[in-house]
C-alpha cells in the first residue's frame, strides 16, 4: 500500500514520510499518523553513540574505485529519498524511512581510533574515502566535528584522503585539506544531482542546495585543493536532461574531474522512492519508473556488479554517451586522479599529538 493510499502527506524537511517495517525485526517502532494532517511526526534527531571497534572499513566490490574507508556517522540526516544506503540502518534495528534520516549513530572516538591505526607498525599508507555510505558532513557534522577531527590526523600523518559530500561545511575544514593537497594527498568530490533548488529540496531536503554546492567547488578549487563533480544519482526520466547543465557549472566552478551514477534501489528504497515521486510528480512516476526499467533489464533495481552503477540497453547507453561527450566538452577528467602515499608520516607530524 503507497504511502498516499495510506493517508500519508508530506514531511516538511524530510525525504522519508514514512516509516516503514524492517525486514529483519518481527517488532519495530512506527509513528502515528495524524488523521488531520495526514502527517506522521517529523522526528527530532535523535544521537547514538557507536563505539565500532575498527574505524577503517573494507569492502572488495569490483565496481567502487576504492578498498578502505571511514563512515564517522551511520544513518544520514540529509534525508536523500533515493539514497542507496538506507537498507543499512535495517542492521541497526531501525527503518529505512524515518528512521535513517533521524537516528544517527555516532562515532565519537572516529580521530582517536584513526590515529591510533595510522600510528601502527601494520598500517601500509592507502587513500581513505570519507565516507563510503553516508555523508561525513551531514549537519550534526557542525556541531560535533569528528570528520574534521579526523581530518586533522590525517593531516598529521600526511595519508591521503578522498571526500564525497553533497554539503558546503566542507569549506570549513580547508585548512586541513589544504596541508594536504600540498602533498597531492586530498580529493573532494561534490554530489550534485540537480540544479533545480526547488526539486533539490524535496529530494534531498537536508542538504546544501545546488548552488551553494558549486560555491564549495569554487572555494576548493580557489584553495588549490583536487576538486571534482559526481552527477550522483542520475535519476532517469527526472534529471537525466541536467548531465550537461551540471557539468558545466562544476567546470566553471573549477573541478578537474567528474563521475555519475546512476539511480539504484535496492530493497525499500523502491517502495519508498514510489511513494515520493506520487506525492510529488504523480504525473511523471510512470515515465520514471518506467525508464528505470528500461535501464534495469525490467526491474526497479539490479545488484549485479558491472551493471549496477551504469544500467543496460539504450536509455543506459545515451546517458554515458553524454556523459563522456560533455566531460570532454568542458574540460573534464583530463588528467588521471592519482593521489600520493610517499609523503606518509609514520610517526605523525607531532609525537605531542599522541599524548
Amino acid at each position: 500500500m503507497s504511502e498516499q493510499e495510506k493517508g500519508i502527506n508530506p514531511i516538511k524537511g524530510r525525504g522519508s514520510s514514512d516509516n516503514p517495517a524492517n525486514r529483519f525485526e518481527e517488532f519495530y517502532t512506527d509513528y502515528d499518523l495524524d488523521e488531520e494532517t495526514g502527517q506522521k511526526p517529523s522526528q527530532q534527531t535523535k544521537l547514538y553513540r557507536d563505539d565500532t571497534k575498527e574505524i577503517i572499513s573494507t569492502n572488495d566490490s569490483p565496481d567502487i574505485p576504492f578498498d578502505k574507508s571511514i563512515n564517522p556517522y551511520r544513518g544520514c540526516e540529509h534525508g536523500c529519498i533515493y539514497c542507496y544506503a538506507r537498507p543499512t540502518h535495517e542492521y541497526l534495528g531501525f527503518s529505512a524511512g524515518l528512521d535513517f534520516e533521524s537516528r544517527i549513530m555516532v562515532k565519537h572516538d572516529a580521530p582517536r581510533k584513526l590515529r591510533e591505526q595510522l600510528a601502527s607498525p601494520k598500517w601500509d599508507p592507502t587513500v581513505l574515502v570519507m565516507s563510503g555510505v553516508t555523508d561525513p558532513y551531514q549537519p550534526v557534522e557542525r556541531k560535533l566535528e569528528i570528520t574534521r577531527g579526523c581530518l586533522e590526523v590525517m593531516a598529521e600523518f600526511l595519508n591521503p584522503v578522498s571526500i564525497i559530500t553533497k554539503n558546503y561545511l566542507v569549506t570549513r575544514d580547508i585548512d586541513h585539506l589544504k596541508e594536504l593537497a600540498e602533498h597531492n594527498a586530498a580529493h573532494v568530490t561534490l554530489s550534485v544531482t540537480t540544479l533545480d533548488k526547488e526539486l533539490a529540496q524535496k529530494m534531498e531536503p537536508r542538504t546544501s542546495r545546488p548552488g551553494r554546492r558549486l560555491q564549495a567547488i569554487e572555494e576548493l578549487a580557489k584553495a588549490g585543493i583536487s576538486v571534482g563533480v559526481n552527477v550522483a544519482p542520475i535519476i532517469p526520466g527526472l534529471t537525466e536532461h541536467e548531465v550537461a547543465n551540471i557539468l558545466e557549472a562544476a567546470a566553471n566552478a573549477g573541478a578537474a574531474h567528474a563521475g555519475y551514477t546512476l539511480l539504484r534501489l535496492p530493497f525499500g528504497v523502491k517502495e519508498l522512492f514510489q511513494d515520493w515521486l506520487e506525492q510529488h510528480f504523480p504525473d511523471r512516476k510512470d515515465k520514471v519508473l518506467n525508464r528505470i526499467r528500461d535501464i534495469r533489464d525490467g526491474k526497479l533495481n539490479d545488484p549485479e556488479f558491472g551493471s549496477r552503477m551504469r544500467g543496460h540497453g539504450n536509455f543506459a547507453k545515451q546517458i554515458s554517451d553524454l556523459f563522456k561527450v560533455h566531460t570532454k566538452r568542458f574540460g573534464l577528467n583530463k588528467e588521471v586522479l592519482n593521489l600520493s602515499t610517499q609523503n606518509f608520516r609514520a610517526g605523525g607530524g607531532s609525537q605531542l599529538k599522541l599524548f
